[in-house]
């Protein structure tokens, strides 16, 4: 059953040594995300499930332990989902950008709290098939808490990576005002399609929370909002 869950932003850029001299800009975010995962701490869960979208046939489970790193972006550093589970065999898959940002977060709060396990969602993964996905994730455990990986639009800006849409704005807003009054119904009515044309990576994970909250009758809390880089930023907290 899921007892706590928290919405987070999976940019790369989250992780200091990548920003640079930009670091500071998203301090607030990452403080934010940090109030988030102690909500899911003093859930005392029994599992945490990290979800986020998977990049191209990444999706599907990633057991605690399994590494990832921050190469690709210019840095040398490398994470692990978790603190337990067994070395890594040689061809074993990486985490995924969205789980490495996710397993950097835990190991910035020194999260001991409950076993680590990763799911990794498509972005062509249906409402319906979200809402199986988290239902199936929530009965894991007696007490699952979720921390769920997804940015919202990237065209808010005529800088942004999708250039201006003047439907982003919108969208933004209502994703924070649904994972910010934990609206379950919202959430799993997102439109896919308008969310694949603003970029909004958080759509798929956002639904597969709403798959697993159906029945727990959790209330939510928007802790940060913002659109850095033309980027939508959020940060909520269920309990």
């Amino acid at each position: 059953m899921l007892v706590a869950a928290a919405a987070c932003p999976c940019p790369p850029l989250l992780v200091p040594g990548i920003a640079a001299g930009a670091a500071p800009e998203l301090a607030a975010a990452r403080d934010a995300c940090a109030d988030a995962l102690g909500v899911l701490a003093a859930s005392r869960p029994d599992l945490l499930v990290v979800v986020g979208p998977a990049e191209d046939g990444g999706h599907g489970t990633y057991p605690e332990g399994t590494p990832g790193s921050f190469h690709g972006f210019g840095v040398d550093l490398g994470v692990r989902l978790g603190r337990g589970g067994t070395a890594p065999a040689p061809s074993q898959r990486a985490l995924p950008p969205s789980l490495a940002v996710a397993a950097w977060l835990l190991e910035r709060t020194d999260w001991s709290d409950a076993p680590v396990a990763g799911l990794a969602v498509a972005e062509t993964f249906t409402a319906e098939r979200c809402r199986s996905a988290g239902a199936e994730a929530a009965g894991q455990a007696a007490r699952v808490a979720l921390l769920v990986m997804g940015d919202a639009s990237a065209c808010r800006t005529l800088k942004a990576p999708g250039y201006l849409d003047e439907r982003a704005a919108g969208f933004d807003a209502e994703v924070a005002r649904a994972l910010g009054t934990a609206d379950v119904a919202a959430l799993r009515t997102l439109d896919a399609g308008l969310a694949r044309e603003l970029k909004a990576s958080g759509r798929a994970p956002w639904q597969v929370l709403a798959g697993a909250a159906e029945d727990a009758e959790l209330g939510g809390a928007l802790l940060y909002e913002d659109a850095p880089y033309g980027v939508g930023y959020l940060v909520a907290a269920w309990s």
